[in-house]
């Protein structure tokens, strides 16, 4: 049966200590700003806001092209030529990493690609379950690990509100009406990850702290998660006493261990600073 090899995109925000335990490959998403292309996580992510607060110019975001997947593949078949690369992929309605990853490993019948219609956290919780599962089941073949992969997507959950409208409002990603009238009226939209695809569900009005720490009574209400899986998603600039009065809300739910994952460049672009979700897997 084949060993396996996960590669994964930076935009999971895989944490050095999960790459590390499991072996995982990443292959770097880029970000673009004055003047320059720059991949994620070889930067400050702090470097976004303080560019976009100077040039009132929204960096832009990339997919890993096709060029970078056809060097990492081969890359690990000429280190391990026994090897199964399996290539757990950033949501593939989201950008164009899917489809370069299938450009770039044309002719290697060594790759098997999967969708994990996730970004930043939901991507990486999957990721560590195929990991998982992986570890403990050696023997498990390639179709085995992708029925695996389909099972914990399936139950994959994840929201969050942007930090800063004006972030998506610069980007394209909202009118500017609608822009103002959120501003205007306090509102803060809900993104949920809903087959691959980030899609406005609800809004909340009140401050950030506000809207924060009802998202996560409610959806812990609604929800019954799996409480080793149990996330919480931030972007550099969300307060530490929010963060604090999180954890004590999801502790009230028996949800007494939550990770926290840090959003990157890639993320952080779209998200602006002080942005917040929660996120895992539904039993």
């Amino acid at each position: 049966m084949p060993k396996f090899v996960i590669v994964a995109e930076t935009g999971a925000d895989l944490t050095k200590e999960t790459i590390d335990r499991y072996n995982i490959k990443t292959v770097p998403m880029h970000v673009s700003m004055e003047g320059k292309s720059l991949n994620d996580g070889e930067f400050p992510v702090t470097d976004l806001f303080e560019s976009y607060a100077r040039t009132k110019k929204l960096p832009m975001t990339s997919a890993t092209n096709p060029e970078e997947y056809k060097d990492m593949f081969e890359k690990i078949h000429q280190e391990d030529p026994n090897a199964h690369i399996l290539h757990l992929c950033y949501s593939a309605v989201t950008t164009a990493t899917y489809q370069n990853s299938i450009i770039g490993s044309e002719g290697m019948g060594f790759v098997t690609h999967f969708d994990t219609k996730g970004v930043t956290g939901r991507q990486g919780s999957v990721i560590i379950k195929v990991a998982q599962y992986i570890e403990k089941n050696p023997d498990a073949s390639v179709d085995d690990v992708i029925k695996e992969a389909a099972y914990w997507v399936d139950r994959a959950l994840f929201a969050f509100f942007p930090g800063d409208l004006e972030y998506l409002k610069a980007g394209g990603r909202v009118s500017n009406s609608a822009y103002l009238v959120a501003t205007l009226l306090g509102l803060k939209p809900l993104i949920e990850i809903l087959d691959g695809a980030l899609v406005g569900t609800k809004k909340y009005r009140g401050t950030m702290a506000k809207v924060c720490k009802k998202l996560v009574r409610e959806y812990l209400t609604e929800h019954k998660l799996e409480k080793e899986s149990f996330y919480l998603v931030y972007s550099a600039g969300l307060d530490e006493g929010l963060k604090k009065e999180i954890e004590a809300i999801a502790a009230e739910f028996g949800y007494t261990n939550p990770t926290w994952i840090p959003t990157g460049c890639v993320i952080s672009t779209h998200s602006g600073p002080g942005a917040f979700g929660i996120g895992g897997f539904e039993i």
